[in-house]
């Protein structure tokens, strides 16, 4: 029984890659043949995975969203180049690693000595952060802000991981690509992106270490603070219960005492 729910598995699977793979060609015939609904709809599924990608390479919102559009730019002027020797969304993904590398080393030689004065933000107006950093809505103000304080510090600090291990976090933690993928988009092998990630994760973690001790200690001392603060507020909810029922006890007792006289 077990074999024949392995197999079973298996088919189905196969079935199903087989389906994505016939409905990614047929959005591939629609783009090579100029179809504008195919377009609109390449660029409502990819435009932002794409400028986050960018983004986090660039780590500037406008040359992000400059890059972004170039990156659509050749895709669209490149697309009846596109052969098929690797999904749609490796060939997007290697171009604009390939467009915002180029855009990087512009900048370095260019605006390097520029200050810019633009703060850290999407398009949006809206902060990045790592996918698995997320605010619990029960949380405590005080929780709140070491949450985002957490996603600006990761964020600052992914900035300064070097090349190409930074690329690699990016895509595999952030945008959550398999293996296989990263190793297609990035056109090196698998053991290759294990051992970036390995080593990209090992410098973010060295780079975050004594931010997380300081912010280990504050958040400690904080739960102390709140935990003291709830006993206190309990011995308190105790001490006007007690003293509710003392008042009640000595209001029924003079009342007996009227019904008696």
């Amino acid at each position: 029984m077990r074999k024949m729910a392995g197999a079973a598995t298996t088919v189905g699977d196969l079935a199903s890659a087989i389906a994505v793979r016939a409905a990614e060609a047929s959005i591939v015939a629609e783009l090579k043949a100029g179809s504008e609904e195919a377009y609109n709809w390449l660029i409502a599924h990819y435009h932002q995975p794409i400028y986050s990608l960018v983004y986090r390479i660039l780590t500037d919102p406008t040359d992000a969203a400059d890059t972004t559009q170039e990156v659509f730019l050749k895709v669209f002027r490149g697309m009846k180049n596109f052969n098929g020797d690797c999904s749609l969304k490796t060939w997007l993904y290697r171009i604009a690693i390939h467009e915002a590398s180029n855009q990087r080393r512009w900048w370095f030689r260019h605006k390097s000595k520029e200050t810019s004065m633009e703060s850290r933000e999407d398009e949006d107006g809206n902060s990045f952060g790592l996918s698995d950093v997320l605010a619990d809505p029960g949380e405590s103000p005080m929780e709140h802000l070491a949450h985002k304080e957490i996603k600006l510090r990761v964020e600052q600090e992914l900035k300064q991981v070097a090349e190409p291990y930074r690329t690699t976090l990016v895509l595999r933690d952030i945008e959550g690509l398999a293996y296989e993928e990263i190793a297609e988009v990035l056109r090196i092998s698998l053991g290759t992106v294990k051992s970036r990630l390995i080593r990209g994760r090992d410098a973010l973690k060295k780079r975050l270490e004594p931010f997380a001790r300081e912010l280990g200690t504050q958040l400690r001392d904080h739960k102390q603070l709140r935990d003291e603060k709830q006993l206190r507020d309990d011995k308190q909810l105790r001490d006007d219960k007690q003293l509710c029922d003392e008042k009640a006890g000595d209001s029924t007792g003079a009342t007996k005492k009227l019904m008696l006289a």
